[in-house]
C-alpha cells in the first residue's frame, strides 16, 4: 500500500537496514519516505552502533509489508516500533497484530493525522492518547508500552508544522531516552 500521492516520495527502496543486530531493533514506520537514497537520515546514523535500525518507507510499495514480515519473524532482541501522526493509528493496528514481537510503540505527534496548530502538539497528543486509551491500555497489558516520545512545539527548531519528521533530532533523542528507560526496566 502506498501512503503518499507523491510519486517522488515513493521512489527508492521499501526499507533501509543499518546497524548492529546485537542490540535492540528499532523499526521506523515512515509515512514521508525519508531514507530514499538507501541510507538512514544523518541524525540516526550514530545510533547504529547500539541498535539495528530498519527504516520502512511507507510511500514505497512494500514498505509496510517489510515491517509486517519483520514482526512476523522477529529478531531475538526487542523490537521498538517508531511511527508519526499520519501513521499512528496504523502503527497501533500493527502493534496489536504483533504484540508478542514488540518491546514498545514509540509515537511522534500522533494527533498530527489532521492539522495541529503550531504550539498545540503536546495538548493535541494528550487528547489523541485519551481517545485511544482503551487500545493503549490493552497493548500495555500485553507488555507493549505505548509512549509519545516527541511533540511539535511550533517553535523555530521545528521549522515545519506537525508532525515532526522522523529524522528530526528531537525525535532521535526521544527514542533514545525511551529505549534506555525501557531496556533498564526490563
Amino acid at each position: 500500500m502506498n501512503y503518499s500521492p507523491d510519486p517522488v516520495r515513493a521512489e527508492g527502496p521499501a526499507a533501509v537496514t543499518e546497524g548492529t543486530p546485537d542490540g535492540p531493533t528499532v523499526l521506523v514506520l515512515d509515512p514521508t519516505g525519508l531514507a530514499k537514497h538507501e541510507g538512514l537520515p544523518a541524525t540516526w546514523r550514530d545510533k547504529t552502533s547500539q541498535w539495528q535500525v530498519v527504516w520502512c518507507r511507507l510511500p514505497s510499495d512494500g514498505g509496510l509489508t517489510q515491517a509486517d514480515d519483520l514482526l512476523s519473524d522477529p529478531p531475538a532482541e526487542a523490537v521498538h516500533v517508531v511511527a508519526s501522526g499520519p501513521f499512528a493509528d496504523g502503527a497501533l493496528r500493527l502493534a496489536e497484530k504483533h504484540s508478542g514481537a514488540l518491546r514498545s510503540l514509540l509515537l511522534v505527534d500522533p494527533a498530527a493525522d489532521q492539522f495541529v496548530p503550531p504550539g498545540d502538539g503536546e495538548i493535541a497528543d494528550r487528547h489523541w492518547e485519551d481517545d485511544h486509551r482503551e487500545r493503549i491500555d490493552a497493548l500495555a497489558k500485553s507488555g507493549v508500552p505505548v509512549r509519545v516520545v516527541a511533540h511539535s512545539t511550533g517553535g523555530a527548531e521545528d521549522r515545519i508544522p506537525a508532525p515532526l519528521p522522523l529524522g528530526h533530532p528531537d525525535v532521535v533523542a526521544g527514542v533514545e531516552r525511551a529505549i534506555a528507560e525501557l531496556e533498564n526496566n526490563h
